[in-house]
């Protein structure tokens, strides 16, 4: 059985990366592909690690239905070029940190989140931390959004690998 990786990343891994994560992991579920399709989250800066996604991130996902209770924060590591199929970053800073620590070889791995929206035209998943309440809610929303749309790549990546 083929399958296929998904590493999300944002700065600290505690709000648009675990959140990405719940929102894909629930669309491969409900798409019957979750036992081909490994999904995780990390972050550019090395801590805070072992952390809880913010509870504000947590509150707005699971009033959409997301769990993120198991999710813990961690650091990009170097292995991770190499274990995951796709790398997508939040935002133009973290893809260039993605960039600068990535053997030049597998750079094609390496990707905006954003590059997979089927109807939003934005091209960075902002940072909610220091905003209020709607910026989460924008959030999920650019999220569901791409995660339609990476879903989609996903599955045509399955299908070509037999």
């Amino acid at each position: 059985m083929s399958q296929y990786s998904v590493l999300f990343v944002c700065m600290g891994n505690i709000c648009r990366s675990p959140t990405a994560q719940a929102v894909f992991r629930q669309r491969v579920a409900a798409a019957g592909l979750a036992q081909r399709v490994r999904i995780d989250s990390a972050g550019t800066h090395a801590a805070p690690q072992g952390e809880a996604p913010d509870p504000r991130a947590q509150a707005h996902a699971r009033q959409r239905g997301y769990a993120m209770d198991a999710i813990r924060s961690r650091p990009v590591h170097e292995g991770d070029f190499h274990r995951f199929d796709l790398l997508l970053a939040m935002d133009d800073h973290n893809l260039a940190l993605l960039q600068s620590r990535c053997p030049p070889a597998l750079h094609p791995r390496l990707r905006r989140l954003t590059d997979f929206c089927l109807r939003s035209s934005c091209s960075v998943v902002p940072d909610p931390y220091y905003g209020n309440a709607q910026g989460f809610e924008n959030v999920l929303d650019l999220l569901e959004d791409a995660c339609d749309g990476l879903l989609l790549h996903v599955r045509r990546q399955l299908d070509s690998a037999g």
